[in-house]
Formats: C-alpha cells, sequence, structure tokens
C-alpha cells in the first residue's frame, strides 16, 4: 500500500513524514524544501504477528508494510505549474489514497501559504482543503477531456465507445463544477470505467489534522479540527488529529520508553499507529498471518478476497495451483496454545476456493502445479 503525503507549504507534512518512518526528509519553515518526492517504508504493528514470531520463534519475521510518499507541498495554480506544479501532481497517480494535512493551530513564527509563497495569511483548514481538491480536480479535467478526446476518435471505427464519450463528458461537467470525482454518481460498471483513467480526485483521502500540543490534548474543542472532522464525515473520509511535532519528538525515543511518554501525555497510541489504522479502514484491508519455523508473515489483502486470490499474493502458483486453505483463527491458536491442541478442538478447518478470507486467519495452502 502506498499513501501520498499531500498539503499546502509549512502545513508539518514533512515534519509528520520525518516523525513516521524515520527517512530524514529534509524539513524547514520554507516553501518546496521537498524538492523531490520522499519514500519511507513502515512495518505495521501487529501484536498477533508478534505473538505468533514468539511461538515458533522463525528465522525471519515479515511485516507488512506501508510506503509513505512525502510530496512537495502544492500551492494554488499547482495544476497550470505554479510552485513546482504538475510534476508533484503526478506523484499522487501512483499512490493508493491520500494523507491531506491539514494546519489546524496559529502560530506567527511559521508562514501560512496559500498562492503567493512570499505572503503569510490567516490559518483557514477549509480554505486549505478546498485548494488543495481544486488543484486535482482541474488537474482530473485535464485528464477527461483527453479521455474524452480518445473515447470520440474510437467511436468512429467503433460505436460502443460512444458511451464512454458521454460518461466522461458528464464527469467533466461535475468537476467543472468544482466537485471532486469521488462524489460522482454512477452505476458499477461506469465506476469500474472511470476507475482506469487514475483521477486524483478519486482517491480516498484521511485528513491529518495537524494540531499543537494542546489542541491534541482536546481536539474537539479545537474549532480548527472541529471544521476538518466534519467536512471528513459528510464525505464520508477519515480524519485524525496529530501533532507533528510530538510525532516528531516520539520517533526519538527508545522503543520501550514510546509508550510512557504517550502515556504522560494522555494519548493511547501514536499518529502513525491511528494513521495506519485509518488507512487500512479507508481502503478496505485486512491481514491474514502465515507461520513456520522459516517464516512468519503478515500479508495484506482487500476484505472480500477469496482464498486462491490470497494464496496468490504469496506466489502466482499458489493460485494457479490452488488445492485448499488449512485455516485457524488468531485467537482460536492463541487460547488453545499449539497446533496439535487446536486440530483436536476442530478449530482448524479445511477451506476450499469459495471461502472468503477474515483478518487474523492464520493459514497454510495446500497447492499443486
Amino acid at each position: 500500500m502506498k499513501l501520498g503525503i499531500v498539503g499546502l507549504p509549512n502545513v508539518g507534512k514533512s515534519t509528520l513524514f520525518n516523525a513516521i518512518t524515520n527517512a530524514g526528509a529534509e524539513s524547514a519553515n520554507y516553501p518546496f524544501c521537498t524538492i523531490d518526492p520522499n519514500v519511507g517504508v513502515v512495518a505495521v504493528p501487529d501484536s498477533r504477528l508478534t505473538w505468533l514470531s514468539e511461538f515458533y520463534n522463525p528465522k525471519k519475521t515479515t511485516p507488512a508494510v506501508i510506503e509513505f510518499v512525502d510530496i512537495a507541498g502544492l500551492v494554488k495554480g499547482a495544476s497550470q505549474g505554479a510552485g513546482l506544479g504538475n510534476k508533484f501532481l503526478a506523484n499522487i497517480r501512483e499512490c493508493d489514497a491520500i494523507v491531506h494535512v491539514v494546519r489546524c493551530f496559529d502560530d506567527e513564527n511559521i508562514m501560512h501559504v496559500v498562492a503567493d509563497t512570499s505572503t503569510n495569511v490567516p490559518v483557514d483548514p477549509l480554505g486549505d482543503i478546498s485548494t488543495i481538491d481544486m488543484e486535482l480536480i482541474m488537474a482530473d479535467i485535464e485528464m477527461v477531456e483527453r479521455r474524452i478526446k480518445k473515447a470520440e476518435t474510437a467511436a468512429k471505427g467503433d460505436k460502443k465507445f460512444l458511451k464512454e464519450a458521454e460518461l466522461f463528458t458528464r464527469l467533466k461537467d461535475w468537476l467543472n463544477e468544482g466537485n471532486s470525482a469521488r462524489s460522482f454518481e454512477c452505476d458499477e460498471d461506469e465506476a469500474a470505467v472511470i476507475a482506469t483513467s487514475e483521477l486524483l480526485s478519486l482517491k480516498s483521502i484521511i485528513y491529518a489534522a495537524n494540531l499543537d500540543e494542546e489542541g491534541l490534548a482536546a481536539p474537539d474543542g479545537n474549532p480548527y479540527y472541529k471544521q476538518v472532522a466534519d467536512l471528513a464525515q459528510k464525505e464520508g473520509a477519515q480524519v485524525i488529529p496529530v501533532c507533528a511535532k510530538l510525532e516528531a519528538e516520539i520517533a526519538e525515543l527508545p522503543e520501550d520508553e514510546k509508550k510512557m511518554f504517550l502515556d504522560d501525555l494522555g494519548i493511547a497510541e501514536s499518529g502513525l499507529d491511528r494513521l495506519i489504522k485509518a488507512s487500512y479502514a479507508l481502503l478496505g484491508l485486512i491481514s491474514y498471518l502465515t507461520g513456520g519455523e522459516d517464516e512468519c508473515r503478515a500479508w495484506t489483502i482487500k476484505k472480500g478476497t477469496k482464498a486462491p486470490q490470497a494464496a496468490g499474493k504469496i506466489h502466482t502458483d499458489f493460485e494457479r495451483g490452488f488445492i485448499r486453505a488449512e485455516v485457524v483463527a488468531f485467537e482460536d491458536l492463541k487460547a488453545t496454545g499449539s497446533m496439535a491442541a487446536a486440530k483436536e478442538k476442530g478449530l482448524i478447518r479445511s477451506e476450499g476456493k469459495e471461502y472468503v478470507m477474515k483478518d487474523g486467519d492464520i493459514v497454510l495452502f495446500r497447492f499443486n502445479v
């Protein structure tokens, strides 16, 4: 899974990126300090995998991972080349979802930039979101216009493309009204066609509301955060409160001190943990586990994935020659304490091609090619 971190300059994007990936992207109080997309890969925390690793004591433990891409600060006019322009809009196309960092605190020492990178303007979360959304939508309009032209040309040889041209014309009218492709109403078949166009405003959104320490302690009392939360609810998006500055401090601590630090602040989990949970929920993802003396591993799949396709995540031969899946729920294995005990109680099941995988399944795939 790849998440693109976007936002206006100086909203805390790179500070947050550095904190959650420890990748060391340059962070400074001026626009466009990130001139190339920085990429960091982080392990998905999973207590089930930790337990399974202790259970098997394997040679290797491999967690699921998320790739974060820190994309340079966009400004008003980016879709027409302002700031660092379309170069960075293209980077967003490669991501599965967008983490939109929005500044939700006042600080006269940090510039708030929207259009003119030399002008400091008042903090305005909804205005900031609208600015970024509009740039993505305008870039999408260009993409849709090209798609319409292509479909109309193809329709000269095959009339079936007229339907596609009509669909994208309707979408273009919708976008021109300032609406995102996400909110365009269409049927399942039309949605599948639109999904092939890699539109920026079609991507799922997680709003990371960047608060100061005081705001993080009581986000619901922060009027900026409330604006973002209300918008997210309306859009069906995810929102998480974070404090990029605090996340940076947490990232510097040894593992055993992190929990104490969070407890002292009265915070149950780090911003990274909340962001990972939000991204899994938003994209409809779950994890299944494989275990043995050689390796214990977590695999990320979409909810609703059937056993053969889940096996294909490990190797295409597993899917091609799928025979059956031997499955035990993590909680059942943990409660019984051994595979032998789980088998004795009838908790290890033999599942066929129509079995829909569940979160936390521990699986051994049988196949033959």
